[in-house]
């Protein structure tokens, strides 16, 4: 009996040994362990490794990684869409595109420099070390480059725990990442994530002494989890996000707008139109051209408590076999059959419903009337629960678009455009997929990952 148990031992380290090796034959050469503290350990040594490299040259390694990702951008999107069953493939290529190019590399850290009678003090970024990152199912491969670009452009190492339901999605872009870095002459394990994600091998993560600091991208229980942690911690949890439409807004170019916004990757972004809140004076005409842009309206009272049971359960949360699912595919399950041009169910309810209080995260989008814009502004403030997350407004009427902003207090605000306009797709401004409303940090970029340090020098090099 001894002599089989030490037997099934050594089969059992063997196997782990051999599940551990990629084609290189070296463990965790591209970043993959089974353990996360063996995980973390290599991360530490190639973080100290990285920061021995010059500015430009850790500006090359992520160059190197953005070309990386560039060419597999059809893999990943094609991996995630299958793996996960949510979302469209054509959009997530276009977020995948968005986090390569619009991230924010070493250019986003910035120095603060004060000189007088008393000398000169600089203000640098400076890194933390091993971050310790969660990675969602909605967006796996497009959180992992987004953040790794901006983690290591900062100078740091990141250990990611993946959503088990994206393992292979997130391990391959991790893969992909870290040939690019090793190409380009950079340490190996920069990025670094266990084969088995669990939520045992995230606490092991976030216990980790090593870990410096925490980055959750999720949603409120992961959030509250790392902010419970005791290490510095950015949360980025859930929305909510209203559209209000008021009587002053071109109606038609609102509409293409919030169908476009809602139904991008079937809703699975966070800051995509989850309510609309329209004027009752323009709602008729708002639907009408909802409808001429890919909406399929449900009219009757009774398909419209069919489709509640189909798509919320008991507790009032997204039954998850259509969250992030094709509108036609969700109709089909009711018996309504239309082609995949219908790109958003809409209907009309009041506001105390389930679909405008809760985050459905799938192409369903509630239609409420209020009478003026003063209830509209009200009601949004209230369906959006303080999450602090994101906010559309169609108007042309710039005291009420500035009165909305105030007191939504939303990390972003969108004035008469899509939601994503908000993360840099045909709006200004660069891209994120980890919006950091719960911490404050906003749309996060590699100086939301680097410590402020403050060196000075008494009396010299002050030349004004």
């Amino acid at each position: 009996m001894v002599e089989e148990l030490k037997i099934e031992e050594i089969i059992r380290r063997v196997m782990k040994e051999i599940s551990s090796k990629n084609e290189t034959g070296e463990e965790g050469a591209y970043g993959i362990f089974q353990d996360m503290n063996d995980a973390v350990d290599a991360a530490y040594i190639a973080q100290k490794e990285l920061i021995g490299f010059n500015l430009e040259t850790r500006g090359k390694f992520i160059e190197a990684m953005r070309q990386a990702a560039r060419q597999n951008v059809e893999l990943l999107s094609k991996m995630a869409h299958e793996e996960t069953d949510m979302g469209r493939y054509e959009d997530k290529i276009l977020k995948n595109r968005l986090a390569i190019e619009k991230t924010p590399g070493i250019e986003d850290l910035g120095s603060e420099v004060f000189t007088g009678d008393d000398g000169l003090t600089l203000i640098e970024l400076s890194p933390y070390g091993v971050i310790g990152s969660i990675s969602p199912v909605t967006n796996p491969s497009e959180t992992i480059i987004c953040n790794a670009i901006g983690m290591i452009a900062a100078g740091n190492a990141v250990a990611f725990s993946p959503h088990p339901s994206a393992k292979k999605t997130s391990l391959k872009t991790i893969e992909i990442l870290n040939k690019g870095i090793i190409e380009a002459g950079g340490p190996k394990n920069l990025i670094v994530a266990v084969e088995n994600p669990s939520i045992e091998q995230a606490e092991a993560m976030m216990k980790h002494k090593k870990i410096n600091m925490l980055v959750a991208t999720g949603g409120p229980g992961v959030v509250k989890s790392v902010l419970s942690s005791g290490k510095k911690a950015i949360g980025a949890g859930a929305g909510n996000p209203p559209a209000v439409v008021d009587e002053t807004a071109d109606i038609e170019k609102a509409a293409r707008d919030i169908i476009a916004g809602c139904s991008f990757d079937n809703n699975l972004p966070c800051v995509a139109e989850k309510e609309v809140i329209v004027v009752d004076s323009v709602a008729d005409y708002l639907i009408f051209n909802m409808k001429k842009n890919g909406a399929y309206e449900l009219k009757e009272k009774d398909l419209i408590e069919q489709l509640e049971k189909l798509v919320v359960n008991e507790k009032g949360y997204p039954v998850k076999e259509f969250v992030g699912k094709n509108a036609d595919y969700i109709l089909s399950k009711m018996g309504i059959k239309c082609d995949d041009s219908i790109r958003a169910i809409i209907v009309e309810v009041p506001k105390s419903h389930p679909f405008v209080v809760g985050e459905l995260m799938m192409p369903v989008l509630p239609i409420v009337r209020v009478n003026d814009v003063e209830e509209a502004i009200k009601l949004a403030v209230e369906v959006e629960h303080g999450f602090k997350h994101t906010a559309i407004m169609h108007s042309k009427n710039i005291d009420r678009l500035s009165k909305f902003a105030k007191e939504i207090q939303t990390t972003i605000f969108v004035k008469n455009g899509p939601s994503f306009a908000g993360i840099g797709v045909g709006g200004e401004g660069y891209a994120t997929f980890t919006i950091a409303g719960p911490t404050g940090e906003g749309l996060t970029s590699a100086k939301s990952f680097a410590r402020r340090r403050r060196c000075t020098l008494v009396g010299g090099f002050s030349i004004k």
